[in-house]
């Protein structure tokens, strides 16, 4: 990627892209989301691979966070205030493991 690329989606050295993250931070707290969490595995084998090399207590705790917000949103509803400040959207748990899979796939 080229360097001015990088640093358009650097959040420290572009407002607009420390903007973008401030809102999606506080849109997947209300809800208790993670960021990798908005990845879906049929739609990209790779996510699929890494999740399935993942273990199996990220991916049970994957699962109950996807659940949460579907029972949010049928009762019109959010997390409690002191339960979203607590949140960390932006702590990964995919993108090591998804970097490993790419990396082997573009070997073969």
């Amino acid at each position: 990627m080229s360097s001015f690329f990088q640093s358009f989606l650097n959040p420290r050295k572009n407002w607009l892209a420390a903007l973008h993250m401030k809102t999606a931070s506080n849109r997947l707290r209300k809800y208790g989301l993670r960021y990798d969490d908005l990845y879906d595995p049929l739609e990209d084998l790779d996510i699929k691979e890494a999740l399935a090399r993942l273990p199996c207590e990220i991916v049970d705790a994957r699962n109950a966070r996807l659940k949460r917000p579907i029972d949010l949103s049928m009762k019109h509803e959010y997390l409690p205030e002191d339960m979203q400040a607590v949140q960390s959207p932006f702590r990964y748990y995919l993108q090591d493991m998804l970097a490993i899979v790419k990396k082997k796939r573009a070997e073969h």
